[in-house]
């Protein structure tokens, strides 16, 4: 009798310790897989994808990062859940995915249309994104505008100088399907001087941040400083006009530049 109830008591402790087990099993592994969406949807994103509509290549991920077969476009980060596809760049955008699995990808673009891809199963595709990484356009010398004028009887000259820049504009845009690009593009350093017989008058460097009290911050961020020219004399002093512009597109500011015989400076927008 004694020992069938030590039976009894030993198999009531397994059972408790196997319940318990189980218990920390099942926890665990919700944790897992509350954790797992994101990067379970990472994972099925990898390779190069094809647009169902189209049969051409649309993207390539890779990491963290989707690239286009275009070469003005530049990589940009992506994140990933079970129903939201991120892309990180001067801007982020999201997108609600539809559906996706191992080889395929339907997704809503900002247009509100549904973009479909499937994985590409063709490795002649990869060739579409070999292009190298896209360098800033430089000078081997600097770019010289001379330009003599009189005031008042008096000679002056007005020189522009374009000087090679390094420093990248990123401008973000939209495929026809919706989906957010960016390209880079690189501004220019223009400067200006004037001189009366050998005195400088006045001398200083410009790019689109200088125009920053005139122009709207918004627009200056995707915009370059794209060309500079001798305008015209008068009473006042010597007129330059700056054109600031978005890179491929329609959108520009044209400020004059004033200088005065003083050396002082007086900028406003022409259009």
């Amino acid at each position: 009798m004694k020992i069938h109830k030590i039976k009894a008591v030993c198999l009531c402790l397994c059972i408790c310790f196997l319940t318990a087990c189980g218990g920390n099993a099942r926890q665990e592994s919700g944790s897992a897989n509350q954790s797992a969406p994101a990067d379970t949807t990472l994972r099925l994103l990898q390779g190069i994808w094809i647009d169902e509509e189209t049969s051409l290549a649309f993207c390539k991920i890779e990491g963290d990062s989707i690239f286009y077969p275009d070469t003005m476009n530049v990589p940009l980060r992506i994140e990933a859940t079970a129903d939201t596809l991120t892309l990180i760049g001067s801007e982020t955008v999201h997108y609600p995915i539809d559906r996706i699995t191992k080889n395929s990808l339907s997704f809503h673009g900002a247009t509100g249309d549904v973009v479909s891809l499937r994985k590409s199963e063709d490795l002649n595709d990869t060739i579409y994104f070999t292009h190298k990484v896209s360098k800033p356009i430089t000078y081997n010398e600097v770019v010289k505008k001379d330009t003599v004028v009189y005031r008042e009887g008096e000679r002056y000259r007005c020189y522009i100088y374009v000087n090679p820049s390094k420093h990248k504009v990123y401008k973000q845009s939209y495929t026809n399907e919706g989906v957010a690009v960016e390209n880079v593009y690189y501004d220019n350093v223009i400067h200006i001087c004037v001189y009366k017989g050998k005195v400088c008058l006045y001398s200083r460097d410009y790019s689109r941040k200088s125009f920053s009290n005139i122009i709207p911050e918004g627009f200056l961020q995707q915009a370059i400083l794209s060309d500079m020219k001798y305008g015209f004399t008068d009473k006042d002093g010597f007129h330059f006009n700056a054109t600031v512009c978005i890179p491929d597109g329609a959108s520009c500011y044209v400020t004059d530049i004033c200088v005065s015989p003083d050396g002082n400076v007086r900028m406003e927008l022409v259009q």
